[in-house]
């Protein structure tokens, strides 16, 4: 019986021990980042790692890619009423054909129901111009090209739908990096710089994802009882798939969320990435979004565009 409690009471403390290394944490400008037992066997440079992710391009390249390549894209996108009843709707098959830096959308099926259009053929949501910035190019747009260095988004020079798709997409591409011209929330997208990291929980992890081993970044804000506060946050949560071997952005998820007096919104996004030779583009996107913005009515609105057949 004594050998019994003995052999339990040291299966128990092997147990605790074992459990007690699988992660550790190391603070990096301020920010206490978890590293799991895998990424310690590795002895990941964190810091350089960290440099690395504040300074990636590679999401925001994938989908510059989009503008000198010619795909299809199967397009759903459906507005909601506050009873979340579909009040609209657009699915469609669509080609892009691309050379030498032009550009133009050829629709092979659609279907629409609701309002999705005005009586001018223009779109009726955000949500919808929002998409068709991205995926669309109604018209034959020229000077396109997929040069990220040296260049940045900004919503400088623009005003109205034009300013808000400009900015809306630094939120997406760039998540992370501050925001000008945001009222009220601006520099609350940068939750890398120092002034942040005390408002988030950082991970590292290691794992697989499209067939490629990855680091596994996320960026949680810390909830009430860890002494963070929502009023001061834009992005929620982020988790981020780096491939190991060239630190591309391989998958994207996340969520942001934020209440101000002219605008208030609630938005998860998922990206997957796939490879077209030599070029990184977007797979599949999903978006489900709630967006208040004043002069406009409330936008519930959820999307998938699904891309393939890529040629150049």
């Amino acid at each position: 019986m004594g050998k019994r409690v003995i052999i339990c009471w040291w299966l128990l403390g092997f147990c605790f021990s074992v459990q007690s290394q699988t992660t550790d944490t190391v603070v990096v400008e301020n920010k206490i980042i978890t590293l799991s037992e895998i990424v310690i066997r590795n002895n990941v440079n964190i810091p350089s790692f960290i440099e690395r992710v504040k300074n990636d391009t590679s999401f925001y390249k994938a989908f510059k890619n989009l503008r000198v390549l010619q795909f299809t894209s199967l397009n759903d996108i459906r507005m909601y009423d506050k009873k979340q009843q579909v009040k609209a709707s657009l699915h469609s098959r669509t080609t892009q054909w691309a050379a030498g830096g032009c550009r133009y959308t050829h629709v092979l099926e659609e279907e629409t129901t609701g309002d999705i259009y005005d009586k001018k053929g223009g779109y009726n949501y955000y949500t919808v111009e929002l998409y068709a910035s991205l995926f669309f190019a109604r018209d034959t747009i020229c000077g396109e090209n997929n040069i990220v260095k040296g260049t940045e988004l900004s919503a400088k020079g623009k005003s109205g739908i034009e300013k808000h798709k400009e900015q809306l997409k630094m939120l997406f591409f760039n998540p992370g990096k501050p925001i000008s011209g945001l009222p009220f929330m601006g520099g609350k997208t940068a939750i890398f710089e120092e002034n942040m990291a005390e408002r988030y929980l950082y991970s590292l992890d290691m794992g697989e994802r499209l067939g490629e081993l990855c680091y596994v970044f996320s960026v949680k804000a810390k909830d009430k009882d860890e002494g963070g506060n929502k009023n001061k946050v834009v992005i929620d949560e982020m988790t981020t798939w780096f491939s190991v071997k060239s630190f591309e952005v391989l998958a994207r998820n996340y969520s942001l969320s934020y209440k101000a007096g002219v605008y208030d919104f609630d938005v998860a996004i998922e990206v997957e990435m796939t490879h077209f030779g030599a070029y990184l583009v977007p797979k599949v996107l999903r978006y489900n979004g709630n967006w208040d913005v004043v002069l406009k009515k409330r936008e519930r609105g959820i999307f998938t565009a699904t891309l393939f057949d890529f040629k150049n």
